[in-house]
C-alpha cells in the first residue's frame, strides 16, 4: 500500500502546486491589467504666473509688481530654466495620470487617445491578447480546481490534467505577446505622442514587473501541469509492463 499511495500523494501536491501558480498568475494579470503604474516618470512643464496672493516655486512671480508692462513681461524670461518644474505621471494600459501644479490631486486622460493613429490598433490587439490571457488563466485555474476535486477516474483527471496544461501554456504565450506589444506601443508614444503629454524622463513601474511575474507564474505553472501529466504517463506505463511481466511468467510456470 505503500508504494501505490506515494506517486498519488505526489500527484495532488504537483496539482496543488501547480493551481497555487496559476492563481497567482491570475491575481498578478488582474491587478496590473487594472492599474495604471506600468510605466512612471517626470514631464517638464513651464511655470503658471502666480496669481492674487500665491507664493511658492511653482509659480512665476514678476520682478516688479509696480513696474510697467514691459518689465512685468521681461521679469518670466530672466529666470532662465526656474521657470520649468517637473511633474510626476504615470501611464498604463488604459489612462495616463499627472500631477497637476499648486492643486491637490491628478490629471489623468485615456491612454488610448494618446497613443498616436498609427499604433492604435497594435495597442487594441494589445488589449484583446491581455483580455485573453485573463480568460484563459481562469479556465486553466477552474479546470486545475476540478483535477483536485474529481477522484471518480485517473483516466479522466489525466484528460483534464492535458487540457488545462494546453490553456495554461496559451495563455502565457498570450501573455507575453500583449506585455511586449504595449511596450513598443508606449515607447512609439514617447517619441510621437502629444507635445503636453512626451515625458521628460520615464521607466518602467511595479505595474509592469507585475505584469512579467504574472508570466512567470503562468508558465512555471505549465511546465508544472506537463510534467505532472508525463509524470502519470510514465507510471502508467511502468505498471503495464510489470503487469504483462507477470501475465507472462504465470503463464510459463502456471501454478499447479
Amino acid at each position: 500500500k505503500m508504494p501505490a499511495s506515494i506517486p498519488e500523494a505526489d500527484r495532488r501536491h504537483r496539482a496543488s502546486a501547480a493551481f497555487s501558480l496559476s492563481f497567482l498568475s491570475l491575481v498578478f494579470s488582474i491587478t496590473a491589467f487594472s492599474s495604471s503604474y506600468w510605466c512612471e516618470g517626470t514631464r517638464k512643464v513651464a511655470k503658471p504666473f502666480c496669481k492674487g496672493d500665491s507664493k511658492g516655486d511653482l509659480c512665476i512671480r514678476f520682478n516688479s509688481p509696480e513696474g510697467n508692462s514691459s518689465q512685468a513681461v521681461q521679469g518670466p524670461w530672466e529666470t532662465g530654466d526656474d521657470k520649468f518644474v517637473e511633474k510626476k505621471f504615470h501611464a498604463g494600459i488604459w489612462y495616463s495620470c499627472e500631477e497637476m501644479i499648486n492643486e491637490e490631486g491628478e490629471k489623468c486622460r485615456s491612454f488610448i487617445s494618446l497613443t498616436p493613429a498609427s499604433d492604435r490598433g497594435v495597442l487594441w490587439l494589445s488589449i484583446v491578447a491581455e483580455l485573453l490571457y485573463v480568460v484563459l488563466l481562469l479556465t486553466g485555474n477552474i479546470l486545475m480546481s476540478v483535477e483536485m476535486c474529481y477522484y471518480s477516474s485517473v483516466i479522466d483527471g489525466l484528460k483534464i490534467n492535458a487540457f488545462s496544461a494546453v490553456v495554461t501554456v496559451l495563455a502565457g504565450l498570450l501573455g507575453m505577446v500583449a506585455h511586449m506589444m504595449y511596450t513598443t506601443v508606449f515607447q512609439m508614444t514617447v517619441n510621437l505622442g502629444p507635445e503636453d503629454w512626451r515625458p521628460h524622463t520615464w521607466d518602467y513601474g511595479w505595474s509592469y514587473g507585475l505584469a512579467w511575474t504574472s508570466f512567470a507564474c503562468c508558465m512555471a505553472a505549465a511546465v508544472t501541469t506537463i510534467n505532472k501529466y508525463t509524470k502519470t504517463i510514465l507510471e502508467f506505463k511502468h505498471k503495464r509492463k510489470k503487469l504483462e511481466r507477470s501475465f507472462r511468467i504465470q503463464y510459463k510456470f502456471p501454478d499447479h
